[in-house]
């Protein structure tokens, strides 16, 4: 049964949502983490694993209202709600500022990942061989992640469907970053940048009264690809939730020791010092349909501590450990 909630705590949860579905998107970023350090990690993963065979029965028979309560329904909605919305508003500004400040959000973004494992950890106490253990695979496994390079992009259907179950893996394992996957797969401009902006471009056109939009061979294909994209990416919620709602209950500790590693391996993704590396083609840069250079991947190196642009980040980092500690001050004051 779902929880009753008052107005302000949806609007909460719709811009939880909004913050998650930002974070989703961004290369080096988790959503699952923003759910994780926003208290609603475990309700998000038990609700995703309510979409079982009982839920069907109850929709087949017509039973609506039991099944929008099984499903724990204004809870999905909400921050679902939110997450779409973030693609088409709190994404296209995060794609402005690391467009134009580039390494001043990879800065605030380490800063707020450096804050999300003291947030997560300092109430962490059942440290063991097996969590400890798993604390180490956790940063092992996010560690090298960061270090992969990335495949070429491939638009066929299975493979879409494949990345799907593997982009959405960003919403449910804080740590892990789904876009970062996508990029190490190829994907990542066909399935979040390509295809996400010509959707856009169809639902403006078809509102506007184009519907000669839909003739053109390339959109139907991009359409096609977000389709398969999206029904992947169901299929990966439902699994992977009901096989983290399954460990989770026998295995909570170690399962959280190795979420900790994976934020703290994650941190190779974000660090600020960094340059962009851009694909290459007979000594041409790749080139997405909007004119962008395609990612490869990002070479890291140490900052120079005499320049000024380093303090600057050295500043934004703070900030960003700042702002998770005043979330979890004003988490913990509403608790009382």
């Amino acid at each position: 049964m779902q929880k009753e909630r008052t107005l302000s705590q949806k609007i909460n949860l719709f811009l939880e949502g909004l913050v998650m579905g930002g974070a989703n998107k961004i290369p080096g970023v988790s959503g699952g983490m923003v759910a994780f350090v926003m208290g609603f990690y475990e309700e998000l993963v038990y609700s995703f694993q309510k979409i079982n065979t009982k839920a069907f029965k109850l929709l087949i028979n017509g039973r609506f209202k039991s099944f929008y309560q099984y499903l724990n329904g204004d809870f999905l909605v909400l921050i679902m709600f939110g997450s779409l919305c973030s693609y088409f508003s709190v994404s296209l500004i995060l794609d402005y500022f690391l467009k134009n400040y580039e390494f001043y959000v990879w800065a605030w973004f380490f800063g707020m990942i450096l804050g999300s494992i003291y947030y997560i950890a300092k109430d962490f106490d059942d440290w063991n061989v097996k969590t400890i253990l798993a604390l180490l695979v956790g940063i092992i496994v996010g560690v090298s992640i960061s270090f992969m390079s990335p495949a070429k992009e491939n638009d066929n259907l299975w493979f879409v469907f494949f990345c799907g179950i593997i982009g959405v893996s960003g919403m449910i394992l804080p740590g892990l970053s789904g876009s970062f996957i996508l990029i190490l797969l190829g994907n990542y401009v066909l399935l979040l940048v390509d295809s996400v902006n010509v959707l856009f471009n169809v639902i403006t056109s078809l509102f506007s009264g184009n519907v000669a939009v839909l003739n053109d061979a390339k959109t139907i294909h991009y359409l096609k690809i977000i389709g398969v994209f999206t029904a992947g990416s169901a299929f990966g919620l439902v699994t992977i939730s009901h096989i983290l709602a399954y460990v989770l209950k026998r295995w909570k500790h170690t399962v959280t020791a190795l979420i900790i590693g994976f934020i703290t391996g994650s941190l190779g993704i974000v660090w600020p010092w960094k340059t962009t590396v851009f694909k290459q083609e007979n000594g041409s840069f790749l080139l997405d349909i909007n004119g962008n250079k395609v990612i490869e991947n990002y070479q890291r190196y140490i900052p120079d501590l005499s320049s000024h642009q380093t303090w600057l980040g050295v500043f934004f980092i703070v900030l960003g450990v700042v702002l998770i500690l005043i979330i979890d001050y004003y988490g913990r004051k509403r608790k009382r």
